[in-house]
């Protein structure tokens, strides 16, 4: 090597270190998220039905909560009536719910079939009275006139204004590229439906063009992937999430958390990262970052500065138990670059580490739970110097 050669190494060598610590300052500078370090919980102790709660939808001031006895409705901070089947509820366990936001209907996704919510009434769409491809729905999405629902069966998507029906799967005439006819998320952009399987990964379909894109595991396996950010990290698909305006998105599996910047992947684990666990629930977005949850709490990841925070009950260990006992505070777990992990104890918590879904209110959070209903409210900013 020459002297012009060796000198020119060098001062690239000695560049790439400076923009990397520059990366670095800027990155640990970086403003961080207000933290929620006060919680009220819904159990039933204050009127909410005891048990799972499946997941949460905001509806302005309402909040709609789904259980394993039925539909909650909330307002001003107090439950206001439980929707179950004798009221027209398709069924019991509710799995997800959708606001259209043009009529104001609520739109219920259950084991037993889908159920539309409008002007105090119920309509049930089931298998036998409707185009419904499986009466097991585990996700429901509204688009425009369209409203999409993900089955055991496949993918249906019912016109309102046609009231037509087309059924998305292995199974359907013509069918679709399923792995698996086991549809468990929907996630809708402005032309593709995004569609998590339960063993199939994820496929994209292109409304405009009706073309496919699958996703799937490179290992072609349901469980984890050998080597980091080959690709999906699991076929076993639980919740995926669009980002708006752009090609990537993220999805929630039972071994781990992925995210797809529209050319590659990215892959996280408990192991390597601040994700509280690989059980991954449900995820959402607010803002860049992501929220993710979990079996052993509620995770939230910033994909700029590669800070997780993760809220739970500061005895999440023991919730899990046959008799768990009486909740007590919280904790907040930070992970961040270059720094030891930190914990901040709060007077209250979630109403369980098992979290299952969640929803935003302006900058409050509605998170379900496997004990009950818990609404986060977010601190001042000024909180935030404990991370520093």
């Amino acid at each position: 090597m020459n002297r012009k050669t060796r000198f020119r190494l060098i001062s690239a060598l000695v560049c790439w270190g400076f923009v990397s610590s520059l990366a670095w300052a800027a990155r640990a500078a970086s403003p961080l998220p207000p933290f929620y370090t006060h919680w009220v919980n819904y159990t039933a102790a204050n009127g909410f039905p005891a048990g799972e709660v499946y997941c949460v939808a905001v509806d302005g001031q309402r909040i709609w909560a789904g259980t394993e006895h039925g539909l909650v409705l909330i307002e001003h901070g107090r439950v206001k009536q439980i929707f179950t089947r004798a009221d027209g509820l398709a069924g019991y366990a509710v799995m997800s719910i959708a606001i259209d936001r043009q009529t104001g209907s609520v739109w219920v996704a259950a084991l037993g079939g889908l159920s539309r919510y409008s002007a105090g009434k119920f309509t049930r769409y089931t298998v036998f009275s409707s185009g419904l491809a499986n009466d097991l729905v585990y996700s429901v999405a509204v688009q425009g006139k369209y409203v999409w629902a993900a089955t055991a069966g496949g993918v249906s998507r019912l016109n309102t204004w046609t009231h037509a029906w087309r059924i998305f799967s292995v199974m359907s005439q013509p069918s679709a590229p399923f792995k698996e006819p086991w549809a468990y998320a929907l996630a809708l952009g402005a032309r593709k439906i995004y569609m998590g399987l339960w063993g199939g990964g994820v496929v994209v379909y292109n409304q405009r063009r009706q073309t496919w894109r699958p996703y799937l595991s490179p290992s072609n396996s349901a469980e984890i992937l050998l080597y980091r950010n080959q690709g999906l990290i699991s076929n076993i698909v639980s919740s995926i999430v669009h980002r708006p305006r752009s090609k990537s998105f993220w999805v929630g599996t039972y071994f781990g958390l992925s995210g797809y910047d529209g050319r590659l992947w990215h892959n996280y684990l408990r192991q390597d990262s601040g994700l509280a666990s690989n059980f991954v629930n449900s995820v959402a977005l607010q803002g860049r970052r992501v929220w993710a949850a979990t079996q052993r709490g509620l995770t939230e990841f910033d994909p700029a500065t590669h800070v997780w925070i993760t809220y739970r009950p500061a005895n999440w260990r023991a919730l899990d138990t046959a008799t768990p006992p009486p909740l007590g505070r919280g904790e907040i777990l930070i992970t961040a670059p270059h720094r030891p992990p930190r914990r901040i104890a709060t007077a209250t918590s979630l109403a369980h580490n098992y979290v299952l879904g969640l929803a935003f209110q302006g900058r409050d959070i509605w998170v379900a739970t496997a004990a009950g209903l818990s609404h986060g409210f977010a601190s001042p900013t000024g909180d935030q110097h404990a991370l520093r």
